[in-house]
């Protein structure tokens, strides 16, 4: 895929590509615009044409034309460079094996009898007085919304969808591949109101069919596409094409259970709301909304499947690196969409009065036992240490345990150490790595201070004498690592390219020199050096503060399990090491 994306990047003007999501007026060599990402009035956005790069200074995401596309689009590596390819006009099949060419032809072949499929469904839809009805008036939709999700009608005949796409060049065995058919061959959808199921594209995958009532009792009320080489319901998001503008100007997605919720929401302006199969939740949906927010609000009911789903949820936003909060529903609104035509105002302040999803579980727990009873106290706390077990922090389980203890009016200390003693049963899982591979990365996080450090160093040769004796673990990130021990080695060097040694991390590079250009250029040699000297401080610090809280941590194991020895020593090293940050600070 290297020859690929070299051929997509060399056909295409990043500033080209940008431009067609941020207005862009020329500012020296570079261009800049206002955030995508963010709500700033001053431009902040840049794209470096020579470098083939952008930045964005206020929320300090930056990468080459792939990983913005990643960003707008909330697509993985491989889609946005389908996504480029087509717009490059490169012919991705070339570079790939026979028989990933083979599959990738089945896949166009059927992702174009679906996208054909709804618009015969919508052209079905204009000619149904019954189905418009339905949709118009019983649904109360739009006729923008319905434009906007595709909504359609499948009549009723047993094989009309059939017939029409056998006409059109397909063969009964891509219909079949393509779930649009039965088990008899037959049209899969009749009589029903048809809603696509779009990738992040908004190219159609797969459909999702509402029955409009009728005399078969025992019909199902929803029909969905089985599993296809297209449509996977463990990683589909639907509305996300719709919802990803919403989601990045909001920053959080919301979840709810019914893909007909998400269009109500929609309809009524609230457009930060997708979908997936009911509670069925997964690594891959958490991910695809990821590349978009760090925040996702559950809106599933608080019966015992919404709770089972909630816990299950936890772990892995934790493993994406989300932030997990749920939306509990006034009494008397069954679902999002009975309460948006009761009024959309209610919704909007449900959403907004989400709550974090380990608090939420405790409260739901808290209600069902009786606490003043010594077995309501048990189950409570039984069922409250699975839950705080799916942290993967200690930070955090301490914060939990803490609460739970206030709930029984029970003794932290024994809490705790009743939950430490519960062993394997609820053990946190293990974490993993957070390193994503450098070339499908957008590179961003909370440490960018330490951008600011290299940055302002690259461009300061005599602040490099500073580096000497840091050690480089210090740095969060491979090629932050790399980067500050390339200038510990080669002290004095001007940084005008990329070093061969660091064309790993090529990306990175250029957007620490293009923060530096922007942000340290006008200043003084000595105002450069002496900015150097402080960040590196702060990064010293910071380092500190993390060792700090793995002794802390290990302070209070030793201190639960009576380790006296242990404790007193671990103490001696908090105090040295507090006495050094306060130094540090000053």
């Amino acid at each position: 895929m290297q020859d690929a994306k070299e051929e997509v990047r060399a056909r295409l003007n990043i500033e080209d590509v940008v431009g067609e999501y941020v207005q862009l007026k020329r500012a020296g060599r570079n261009f800049k615009g206002l955030s995508p990402f963010s709500g700033e009035k001053t431009p902040s956005f840049i794209v470096s044409p020579d470098k083939h790069i952008w930045h964005d200074f206020s929320s300090n995401k930056g990468g080459d034309i792939f990983s913005f596309i990643m960003e707008v689009e909330g697509m993985d590596f491989r889609q946005a460079l389908e996504h480029l390819a087509r717009k490059a006009g490169v012919d991705m099949t070339v570079y790939e094996s026979k028989g990933s060419q083979d599959l990738a032809r089945r896949k166009k072949r059927l992702q174009q009898a679906s996208d054909l499929a709804a618009q015969y469904y919508q052209h079905s839809l204009l000619k149904n007085k019954h189905a418009l009805e339905y949709v118009f008036k019983t649904r109360g939709l739009s006729k923008k919304i319905v434009q906007d999700f595709k909504i359609g009608y499948a009549p009723t005949g047993s094989d009309a969808l059939v017939q029409f796409l056998l006409k059109k060049g397909f063969s009964r065995n891509e219909l079949a591949d393509a779930g649009l058919t039965n088990r008899f061959g037959g049209d899969l959808f009749r009589g029903r109101m048809t809603v696509p199921l779009m990738d992040g594209a908004g190219q159609v995958i797969g459909f999702t069919a509402r029955i409009l009532g009728g005399d078969d009792p025992n019909a199902p009320k929803y029909l969905n596409t089985p599993q296809t080489l297209l449509y996977d319901k463990s990683r589909h998001v639907f509305g996300l094409s719709q919802a990803k503008e919403a989601i990045r100007t909001k920053d959080y997605a919301v979840i709810v259970e019914g893909n007909l919720d998400v269009v109500s929401s929609h309809q009524a302006g609230v457009a930060e709301v997708v979908a997936t199969a009911g509670t069925a939740m997964t690594e891959s949906h958490l991910k695809a909304l990821k590349r978009l927010t760090g925040h996702v609000r559950l809106a599933f009911d608080a019966d015992k499947a919404g709770i089972a789903a909630t816990e299950r949820a936890i772990p892995i936003a934790n493993e994406v690196g989300l932030e997990l909060t749920i939306i509990s529903l006034p009494e008397g609104a069954k679902d999002p969409d009975e309460l948006i035509q009761r009024d959309v105002a209610l919704w909007q302040h449900a959403i907004d009065s989400s709550v974090p999803a380990v608090d939420w579980i405790l409260t739901q727990y808290a209600a069902r036992e009786k606490l003043e009873t010594a077995l309501g106290k048990r189950r409570y706390l039984e069922s409250a240490f699975r839950v705080v077990g799916l942290l993967s922090d200690n930070t955090s389980r301490d914060h939990y345990l803490r609460k739970v203890a206030k709930q029984i009016n029970g003794n932290f200390s024994l809490v705790r150490a009743d939950f430490t003693n519960q062993g394997e049963d609820y053990k946190a899982p293990e974490l993993k790595s957070s390193t994503a591979p450098l070339d499908k990365a957008t590179y961003y996080d909370d440490t960018s201070f330490q951008d600011g450090l290299l940055s302002v160093a690259m461009l300061e040769p005599s602040a490099h004498e500073l580096f000497k004796d840091i050690d480089i673990k210090m740095f969060e990130g491979e090629d932050r690592q790399m980067l500050a021990g390339y200038i510990q080695r080669h002290p004095g060097m001007r940084f005008d390219t990329v070093p061969d040694d660091l064309q790993k991390y090529d990306t990175y590079v250029k957007i620490v020199l293009l923060k530096a250009e922007n942000r340290y250029a006008a200043w003084s040699e000595q105002d450069r050096y002496f900015e150097t000297a402080r960040l590196l401080r702060k990064v010293e610090n910071e380092h500190k503060k993390q060792i700090q809280e793995q002794l802390m941590h290990q302070l209070r194991e030793a201190e639960t399990i009576g380790d006296d020895a242990k404790a007193t020593e671990l103490r001696i090293q908090l105090n040295t090491l507090i006495k050094e940050i306060t130094r540090g600070q000053r």
